[in-house]
């Protein structure tokens, strides 16, 4: 849903290194119990999705995806985590751009949606329970 607030101006689409500027400036929003849980959790923005990740998604084109967790869930790490894993947020630039231009929603709004639709990932939390918990709110 469109937003009343101004777009963010630019004179060309933003970069990598400004959606992940726009993603910190969205964890920060994010309240304080649940951003100590993702503190080491890595926020990564590539243009697309690899191919190995639209095989394994069974993606019909790589716009169809928007963000990405990879790691094991809360729940699934216990007491004492292993240490190779590497908990991982990915933020497609592309597709979110492509996105907002279609919807017209501020790209802020977006880039914390998505953000927040993976740490919900990181908490173990299913597509259908975020839909649930989105369609009840």
């Amino acid at each position: 849903m469109p937003t009343d607030r101004p777009q963010a101006a630019y004179r060309a689409a933003p970069d990598l290194d400004q959606i992940a500027a726009l993603a910190r400036a969205a964890l920060a929003t994010i309240p304080p119990e649940f951003r100590s849980h993702v503190r080491d959790v890595v926020i990564r923005v590539d243009d697309f999705p690899d191919e190995d990740t639209c095989r394994e998604m069974e993606l019909r084109s790589p716009y169809d995806l928007l963000g990405l967790y990879r790691g094991l869930p809360l729940e699934a790490k216990g007491d004492n985590p292993p240490v190779s894993d590497v908990d991982m947020i990915f933020l497609y630039r592309r597709p979110i751009l492509e996105y907002c231009f279609e919807t017209g929603e501020d790209l802020s709004d977006i880039i914390r949606h998505v953000l927040v639709h993976e740490i919900g990932h990181h908490f173990g939390l299913s597509d259908e329970d975020m839909e649930r918990i989105e369609t009840t709110s």
